[in-house]
């Protein structure tokens, strides 16, 4: 299995893409192929570990040159259409050629999706892919999906929402009837806007033909309690949920640490407690659960976050090996082969 990473993409990039695939190799199957500069690669690895080359680290590494970069403010189509060499734009050939499993990115979010959708191409039956991140939950993991792809959807796009996430779920955490929840401001049927409530009824009544274990509406309050195991919304306001979570754990991090160390009783008080303080924060670090999928497409993608470091470059490689094992995208294939009459039935816009 070979595992494709854009090296030049993100925030952080090359220097971060390489640290997270060398410590990454050590404990994934995989080859990983980095997908960039081969020069600017190559001096780095010299800098970083004293080797001329990046094979010399491990046989399971290599490089894929491409010269070109797509920048975070370039626009998605034509950076995509326009820059051919960009190792983003190879990456996703290489992928689609079937020279590689599973590819990341964590460059530009924008063109990351049009290449996704242009060059790897929507599953037949599908309207729209979606990009799914994991968060923590209570003793256990809660996928998001849609986290920004989609900002404008149908009722439609919804109930396929939770079709994918229902399949990702069984196939790659083995959850029997994974419980998927639809975000909205009240439970009863009566609360949200018109897509919330058109997509409210579909579910209801077709979530049993459809495979989908629907628990009903939930709230932002009740998504994290362990209960739900996916969480279902249009694209912006799951951007805006994923942000403030993401800046809610940094703001308990930040703030439990610095009370611990206000004074020197507290700071010796900590220490019995260290190991449950430490379990706490390894739970609320988003960085253990990779990026975010982007299903929908025939091949696995994931988005990683722009900013990723080492660490999170480490356990997304990780979860993508995870995400190619199991097959999941080839199941969605073969169960939206069949939903032409649904997709008919409800394809009106919210």
């Amino acid at each position: 299995m070979i595992v494709i990473v854009d090296a030049m993409g993100g925030d952080n990039a090359p220097d971060a893409v390489i640290k997270g695939a060398v410590k990454a190799v050590k404990e994934v199957d995989s080859h990983i192929m980095l997908v960039g500069n081969e020069e600017i690669i190559n001096s780095k690895i010299k800098e970083f570990y004293g080797k001329n080359k990046i094979e010399e680290i491990s046989p399971k590494l290599s490089i894929y040159n491409a010269t070109g970069i797509i920048t975070m403010e370039d626009k998605p189509t034509d950076a995509i259409k326009h820059k051919k060499d960009s190792s983003m734009v190879v990456g996703f050939n290489l992928l689609k050629e079937g020279k590689g499993d599973v590819f990341i990115s964590a460059g530009n979010s924008g063109a990351l999706l049009t290449g996704a959708t242009l060059l790897i191409g929507r599953i037949r039956g599908i309207d729209r892919p979606a990009m799914a991140p994991m968060l923590p939950a209570y003793k256990k993991r809660l996928m998001l999906i849609d986290a920004g792809a989609n900002t404008n959807c149908k009722p439609l796009n919804l109930v396929q929402f939770a079709q994918m996430a229902t399949i990702y779920l069984k196939n790659t955490y083995k959850i029997e009837n994974p419980a998927i929840g639809l975000l909205n401001i009240g439970t009863e049927a009566t609360k949200g806007n018109d897509l919330i409530k058109e997509s409210y009824q579909i579910l209801i009544k077709e979530s049993e033909k459809l495979g989908i274990n629907f628990v009903g509406n939930v709230e932002g309050r009740d998504a994290f309690s362990g209960k739900i195991d996916a969480i279902v919304c249009d694209g912006f306001t799951g951007n805006v949920f994923l942000k403030t979570v993401e800046g809610l754990g940094k703001f308990v991090k930040t703030t439990l640490s610095e009370s611990l160390k206000k004074s020197v009783l507290s700071t010796i008080a900590t220490i019995p407690a260290m190991p449950g303080i430490k379990r706490f924060a390894k739970t609320m670090d988003y960085k253990e659960y990779g990026g975010a999928l982007f299903l929908g497409v025939k091949k696995p993608v994931i988005k990683a976050h722009g900013s990723s470091d080492e660490r999170l470059f480490y356990y997304t490689i990780k979860q993508a090996e995870n995400f190619a094992k199991n097959k999941a995208v080839d199941m969605m294939i073969e169960q939206f082969s069949n939903v032409k009459t649904f997709k008919n039935d409800y394809s009106t816009e919210a």
